[in-house]
Parts: C-alpha cells; structure tokens; sequence
C-alpha cells in the first residue's frame, strides 16, 4: 500500500499490520511518514497477545497494512488461529 490517500484514511483507526517477518501488531494507527514508516498506539502483538504501547514499525518491514473489524476481532479465539509463515521478502 502506498502512503497518503491509502493510510490517510486509516488514521485514529485500528489496523492490523503484518510484517515481513511474518509478525502480526494490532493497534490505532497514529502516524506516518512518505517511507510508510507507521506509528501504532495501544498496539499489541498476536498470537501471544504481548503488549506493545506506543510502536513505531520501519515501512521497509511492512507487508501489509489493513482496517481490523473491531466487532468480529473480539470474537476470534487466537489461542485456536495458526498461520504459515511467510516467504521472504526480496527487495
């Protein structure tokens, strides 16, 4: 996803981002900047459900950016929920 419009319309939402290394944070997307550099308040990490805070996430190690339906987000029950990794990103 390309900065402005595309984020722009995400700020003070809660997204879910998944990072090359296969990551998943989930936050309220605060910031960012032309490099996709994204700031993420009340952020935490799935599957453990770690606790992050105020997080910054470098753009160049960013897959994926998406809006996160609250409501059917509350109702998963992640400890069940398991996932491939991802191939390397080659840039």
């Amino acid at each position: 996803m390309s900065s402005g419009a595309g984020l722009e319309s995400l700020v003070d939402q809660t997204i879910s981002v998944i990072t090359n290394d296969g990551r998943n944070i989930v936050g309220v997307l605060k910031g960012f900047d032309q490099a996709t550099n994204i700031i993420l308040d009340e952020s935490h990490e799935r599957v453990q459900q770690l606790v992050l805070g105020l997080y910054i996430i470098r753009g160049d190690n960013i897959s994926i950016v998406g809006e996160l339906d609250e409501e059917l987000d509350a109702n998963l029950e992640l400890s069940k929920l398991r996932a491939h990794p991802l191939k390397p990103v080659i840039h």
